[in-house]
């Protein structure tokens, strides 16, 4: 049983609601590109501990296998 790209964004949109997010994902590997204000002065490790916080059922469930994190503040991103 797998999850939906949109049912990942969704997760991910209750911690952080203000992000912008991309989810694409085959039903067993997943990338999640996030932009969000949050991720201002954290480490990228504190960032994916923020994004694991919100899709952490799903993961225990099984629903979600493998999660590929890029996390970026909106300057970050604007400079990519």
């Amino acid at each position: 049983m797998s999850i939906s790209n949109e049912a990942v964004t969704q997760l991910i949109q209750t911690r952080l609601p203000e992000a912008e997010i991309m989810v694409q994902g085959d039903g067993y590997k997943y990338q999640a590109e996030i932009v969000s204000t949050s991720f201002q002065g954290l480490s990228k490790v504190k960032r994916h501990q923020l994004v694991y916080a919100a899709v952490n059922e799903a993961i225990t469930s099984g629903q979600l296998h493998a999660l590929t994190i890029v996390a970026y503040t909106p300057e970050e991103k604007a400079a990519s």
